[in-house]
């Protein structure tokens, strides 16, 4: 075979082996239930929380290690939980929230005390840059200007978004990267009394 032939051949494998990596790291999460944590699968990279070769994000005994679990959802219980204390200004209760690529939040519904203050942190997973914006419903269905959010949340990346849910509501959060709320990109605040 010619110098040129294995020349081909060594880049078609290589962008072969590109793929198959990239396709790998997808399999350790898995986005027909939304979880991305260490429920999220075993892909031969991990995935976000997955157990894989690699580690992924949160994983367990992966090759390259990977760090600690984390799952998507409250860090701290909700109302109605046990152990459950309301955030307040001073200490708000924290919520995790995942900004996926098949464009949904895990969870898409965080239940809060009337009046209470929470500290989103939300994490985008996969390669979309994602926005959160959270208030009023009406005001997040319309990304009102004024509405509190955070941009450009870029690939493993957590921003954070500290709000108060003064009111009966209705509120709600969502993501407004271009076409990503037409997708069905946004959650439910469920207020408990």
């Amino acid at each position: 075979m010619s110098s040129r032939n294995l020349g081909i051949t060594g880049l078609i494998l290589g962008l072969g082996g590109i793929l198959l990596i990239g396709a790998g790291s997808m399999l350790g999460a898995n986005p027909a239930n939304g979880s991305y944590g260490p429920r999220g699968g075993n892909g031969m990279m991990g995935g976000y929380g997955g157990y894989g070769m690699m580690g992924g994000y949160g994983g367990y005994g992966g090759m390259m290690g990977g760090g600690g679990s984390w799952a998507a959802g409250p860090t701290s219980p909700g109302p109605g939980e046990a152990g459950f204390i309301a955030g307040t200004p001073d200490a708000p209760r924290v919520v995790q929230i995942l900004a996926t690529a098949n464009l949904r939040f895990s969870p898409d519904t965080v239940r809060v005390l009337a009046g209470e203050t929470i500290r989103f942190e939300v994490t985008t997973v996969g390669p979309v840059t994602h926005e959160f914006m959270v208030g009023p419903a009406a005001d997040v269905a319309a990304d009102k200007d004024g509405t509190p959010e955070v941009a450009d949340i870029t690939m493993m990346q957590t921003a954070s978004l500290t709000y108060t849910f003064a009111g009966s509501g209705p509120f709600a959060f969502a993501c407004h990267a271009p076409g990503h709320y037409e997708a069905g990109m946004a959650g439910t605040i469920v207020i408990v009394s």
